[in-house]
C-alpha cells in the first residue's frame, strides 16, 4: 500500500488517553493526533521519537491527522496503524505475496465462526481445497532484533486460538498471521514473559494443526508491503 497524500513528519511529545497524541511539527506547530492503537506500544512511543503522520480529508473528523509510524532514534521504523496489518494481508493475498495462501478464488472479511462467537479476519475458499480460516496479529514489541506478541495480557487473542483450534480439528486450514511491523525485527516469539498462558496456547494450537506464519513488512515513509518471511520459535 501507498500513502497518499504522503506522509508528514512531527516530533512525538505524549500520547495520552490511549487514542491521541501530541506532536510538534517542523515549523514549531504543535498538533494533537489521532492514535489508532489501543496497545501498550512498549518502545513505540518514546516522546523524542519522530512521528509520521497521515491527514484524512474528510473535514468533519475532530482529528483529521493519523499517527501512522513511529521512527526511533536509532532509524527503525514501527507501523503503530493496528488497522494496517490486515490491509497489508489482504494486498499480500492478492497478489500472491504469501506462498501458503495461494489458490484460492474467494476471499471474505469479518465472517461469523466459532462456539465463542468470534469473527475471522479472512476466509479464503477455492472449490478444490479446505476452506481457510485466517487470523491476524499485529507485531511491533521489539527487543533487539526479536519481535513478540502480544505486548500486554489478551484473553481476546487467547479466544482466537481456541476457536482456531475448533477450526483445525473440524478438518478446514486455520492459520495465524503475525504480521511483524517493525523494520528492526528478524525473528519472531511468543511474549512468554508478557501473557505466558497464551504463549502456552500457541503451542498447543501448533500441536493441534493449526498453522502459525510470521511475515515482515517493508515500511518506509512512502508505503507498506507484507512480503518477507520471518523464522519463530514457539
Amino acid at each position: 500500500m501507498e500513502f497518499s497524500p504522503p506522509l508528514q513528519p512531527a516530533t512525538l511529545i505524549q500520547r495520552y488517553k490511549r487514542f491521541l497524541a501530541d506532536v510538534v511539527t517542523p515549523a514549531g506547530e504543535t498538533l494533537t493526533i489521532h492514535c489508532p492503537n489501543t496497545g501498550a506500544m512498549t518502545g513505540c512511543a518514546t516522546p523524542g521519537d519522530t512521528v509520521w503522520y497521515s491527514t484524512s480529508e474528510n473535514s468533519k473528523r475532530k482529528y483529521p491527522h493519523t499517527w501512522e509510524l513511529s521512527q526511533t532514534q536509532q532509524g527503525a521504523f514501527i507501523c503503530v496503524n493496528t488497522l494496517r496489518a490486515n490491509t497489508l494481508t489482504r494486498e499480500a493475498i492478492a497478489q500472491n505475496l504469501l506462498p501458503e495462501l495461494t489458490g484460492y478464488n474467494s476471499l471474505k472479511s469479518e465472517v461469523k465462526y466459532g462456539a465463542e462467537r468470534s469473527r475471522i479476519d479472512f476466509l479464503l475458499q477455492a472449490d478444490d481445497r479446505r476452506n481457510c480460516y485466517i487470523e491476524v496479529k499485529s507485531v511491533t514489541l521489539a527487543e533487539k532484533a526479536n519481535g513478540f506478541f502480544p505486548d500486554a495480557v489478551t484473553l481476546r487473542g487467547q479466544k482466537h486460538l481456541r476457536e482456531l483450534m475448533s477450526v483445525a480439528a473440524n478438518g478446514d486450514r486455520a492459520v495465524i498471521l503475525f504480521a511483524v511491523l517493525h523494520s528492526a525485527v528478524e525473528h519472531f516469539s511468543p511474549a512468554r514473559h508478557i501473557d505466558e498462558k497464551y504463549a502456552r496456547l500457541l503451542n498447543e494450537a501448533h500441536h493441534q494443526g493449526v498453522e502459525v506464519l510470521a511475515y515482515k513488512a517493508e515500511l518506509s515513509t512512502r508505503g507498506l508491503t507484507l512480503r518477507l518471511p520471518l523464522p519463530f520459535t514457539l
